[in-house]
């Protein structure tokens, strides 16, 4: 049985997703935000004190788009990963990878120095790293204007790694600044039966465990 420690909408939310595109069994151990200095016995568990942690068995896993290769290659081949041997393998592993390093690092600052620490002097980093973000987000459009999902004409691991990214620009407000096309994609995620059921399972495993169901904005650096 598969683990999965899990904050309220943080990036942890990826392999939430990833599990329930896959239909896989899975136990969810909610925690409150930030669990390094809420749930101290975690560090016990995982010494970072970050999430998400997923345990396979032996396995111990703590970066999530680490854990969607993972979880797509492990379980479901030619479905939500993209083999080796397929032509689109590269971008593939591009967007996987572009939705963590690229799109979610610049919104950790954002919220760190906007909500966390707005002090006025770092008004003007919180609003740098906004540009920043918004300004590689229209790589995107690209991609899009020729199929519905990144790469492989298809639905696949990167579109979870770079949604979770849109999800969180959402929580920053910043969707009425998307593109249309980039819009129009945010709106076929979020209407997945996966994404949808993997909202109601943060939530009600939150409620049943005691844990805040309020959004744990992520701002753990990448």
């Amino acid at each position: 049985m598969i683990t999965l420690h899990h904050c309220m909408s943080a990036r942890s939310f990826r392999p939430l997703w990833m599990l329930e595109e896959l239909g896989l069994p899975y136990t969810l151990k909610m925690l409150p935000f930030p669990p390094r200095a809420l749930a101290r016995d975690y560090l016990e568990t995982n010494p970072l004190g970050t999430v998400p942690l997923l345990e396979d068995g032996e396995l111990r896993m703590t970066e999530s788009a680490a854990i969607c290769q993972y979880l797509a290659a492990r379980h479901s081949p030619g479905r939500l990963d993209v083999p080796a041997s397929d032509a689109a393998y590269g971008t593939y592993l591009n967007w996987l990878h572009f939705g963590e390093a690229t799109l979610t690092f610049p919104q950790t600052l954002v919220l760190r120095y906007s909500r966390f620490e707005p002090a006025r002097s770092l008004q003007a980093v919180a609003d740098d790293y906004t540009r920043w973000f918004l300004a590689r987000l229209r790589v995107l459009d690209g991609a899009l204007a020729q199929q519905p999902f990144l790469c492989a004409g298809r639905f696949t691991a990167a579109d979870v790694s770079v949604g979770y990214a849109l999800m969180l620009a959402e929580h920053l407000a910043l969707e009425p600044r998307f593109s249309p096309a980039v819009r129009d994609y945010w709106q076929r995620l979020k209407s997945r039966e996966a994404f949808q059921r993997a909202m109601k399972a943060q939530w009600q495993a939150a409620v049943d465990q005691g844990v805040s169901t309020v959004a744990a904005p992520d701002t753990r650096p990448a």
